[in-house]
């Protein structure tokens, strides 16, 4: 407690919040029994407002944690819900509902495969739709739209983050317990913890007269040198993976239950939840002295740092991103938010100091050097957070999160205190850039677009990942994929053939985009299908067949 109560600890953080391009941190500590709090900068900037240990951030894939503890307390409770157990198969619990694209998968996912994303399905993030959709997801239209979707990898033969499972989780419990997800965390764990201010989605958070503490996300642009703020948007597709809005006073109460196996958090209900499960890098590269492999567990992420236990995970959404953390034999931990989508950069550096500090470790003692990303955009979690490329899980550090943006957890860079962006690879060095931007002058121009871009236009289908409508923008074929859980819009190059192209894909909410591998098949002199590298996980495309005239 006492270097997060000084004046050097504050100085820090406001230095670090400036080279990060971040708006408002919330900060809250557990030691043993006694909880402490700090806000620094601004929940929002125009106009000004405060950030407080009060105010409310979307947590993105730090929401993971309750959804699985709520599926612990099924499995705890033989009483009403026998049938709920880990190694229960969930298309046994959800027989219309949850069915894979083949038996060997329906017939053989299990609640603990769900929870530790070892189902061999990849993220496929962009093939669920928000609320700006004709026909918006929720949790229960997601789990049957798993259906639809390719699998990347054998049942349990690699960690592949997936923000689809724990909504498919939500939806368990909703089914079981007749309730919805919402009600069911205000009954079994907000109230009883007394997070009086937490809620699941924006609109409950208002609807409880909180509206006003909610913060803005910003996201930054270097070239610009300006913000660009939004409102935390719904993401009811995003139930379960994330969209949990709660203070830094209200989830560090959450940490301590965890932590100290208080109320709902039975020492069963723990001792679940962080039961290791699935090494979320084999290779064991990229780890920092003193630190091993992240393993996850459920909803949570464990490693060990100089012989001790550290448990947590990391969300990540465009303009939000949050880590907690907690260590069970120091009995310390401590809970980060900031409204900007490099705030878990901080977060990080931050919990690394925390960690020495409670460890009796000063900056002098053999302290691990630390890596600083200079760009922390990720996810699951953690995420969310494209469906992004780090883990995305999300491939999100320790985490996570997109989360109806990007949730979801970040992918986790081994060496912990590094959020990178969901769905996005990581920084590149600067001697890397200037190699690919070298490399990229000396590519000769892709021939020209012969064909008329006409012959492209018009409504795509594919039963997993819905409509995709491709029109001419700006000369050049587009498609407005905003409708998206994580909304973005797609512009074509072309690259080839008149078939092949590069799509750049570009997240609405910030500056971040990335570039996949699009290409149609032609007939009869017009489009008559269209693939997109929707997945990096997925190593095939997946494939539109055209419907008619947009």
């Amino acid at each position: 407690m006492d270097l997060f109560q000084s004046e050097a600890f504050s100085s820090r953080v406001r230095d670090l919040m400036d080279e990060h391009h971040t708006p408002g941190l919330a900060i809250a500590v557990v030691k043993n029994n006694k909880t402490a709090s700090k806000a620094f900068g601004y929940a929002c900037l125009d106009p000004p407002e405060p950030a407080t240990p009060d105010t409310l951030f979307d947590i993105a894939s730090c929401s993971k944690s309750m959804t699985a503890a709520a599926v612990g307390l099924l499995v705890e409770d033989n009483d009403k819900y026998p049938e709920v157990q880990y190694d229960a198969i969930m298309s046994s619990l959800l027989p219309e509902d949850f069915v894979m694209p083949s038996a060997e998968y329906t017939d053989g996912v299990t609640v603990d495969d769900v929870l530790s994303h070892k189902t061999g399905m990849p993220r496929h993030d962009m093939s669920y739709l928000g609320p700006k959709a004709d026909q918006p997801d929720d949790a229960r239209s997601i789990t049957r739209n798993l259906r639809n979707l390719p699998v990347a990898a054998p049942l349990r033969a690699k960690y592949m983050y997936n923000n689809m499972m724990y909504s498919a989780a939500s939806h368990l419990v909703e089914v079981k317990t007749q309730q919805s997800f919402s009600d069911f965390l205000e009954e079994r764990f907000f109230g009883p913890l007394h997070m009086r201010s937490t809620s699941l989605q924006p609109s409950r958070a208002r609807e409880k007269g909180l509206g006003d503490r909610i913060a803005k996300g910003y996201c930054y642009n270097k070239e610009k040198s300006a913000y660009t703020g939004f409102d935390n948007p719904e993401c009811p597709e995003g139930q379960g993976a994330g969209s949990i809005i709660t203070s830094a006073n209200d989830f560090i109460l959450w940490v301590k239950a965890l932590m100290r196996h208080e109320g709902p958090i039975s020492g069963e209900v723990y001792q679940g939840l962080v039961r290791q499960r699935t090494i979320t890098n084999p290779t064991g590269r990229r780890l920092k002295p003193l630190t091993s492999p992240v393993v996850y567990a459920a909803g949570l992420e464990v490693y060990y740092y100089r012989g001790h236990m550290v448990v947590g995970h990391d969300g990540a959404i465009s303009g939000f991103q949050s880590h907690f953390f907690f260590l069970p034999r120091a009995k310390f931990g401590a809970f980060v938010a900031g409204n900007s989508s490099d705030a878990g950069t901080v977060a990080g550096i931050l919990g690394r100091q925390l960690i020495d500090a409670a460890l009796g470790v000063g900056p002098e003692v053999e302290r691990p050097p630390r890596n600083v990303a200079k760009n922390a955009r990720n996810d699951e979690s953690d995420i969310a957070l494209r469906p992004k490329s780090a883990s995305q899980d999300q491939s999100e550090t320790p985490s996570e999160e997109n989360s109806g943006r990007k949730q979801n957890s970040p992918e986790k860079d081994e060496a912990k205190g590094q959020v990178v962006p969901d769905n996005k690879s990581k920084p590149k060095s600067k001697k890397a850039k200037a190699k690919a931007k070298k490399a990229k002058e000396q590519v000769p121009p892709p021939p020209p677009q012969d064909i008329p871009l006409s012959a492209y236009v018009g409504r795509y289908w594919n039963a997993g990942y819905h409509n995709m409508i491709v029109e001419i923008r700006d000369e050049k074929l587009f498609i407005d994929a905003t409708d998206r859980s994580f909304q973005s819009t797609l512009t074509f190059d072309h690259v080839s053939d008149q078939t092949k192209y590069t799509a750049t894909v570009r997240d609405i909410y910030d500056d971040y985009s990335y570039e996949i591998r699009a290409e149609f098949v032609l007939e009869d002199g017009r489009a008559a299908r269209m693939g997109l590298e929707w997945d990096d996980m997925y190593k095939h495309l997946i494939w539109f067949e055209y419907q008619q005239a947009a």
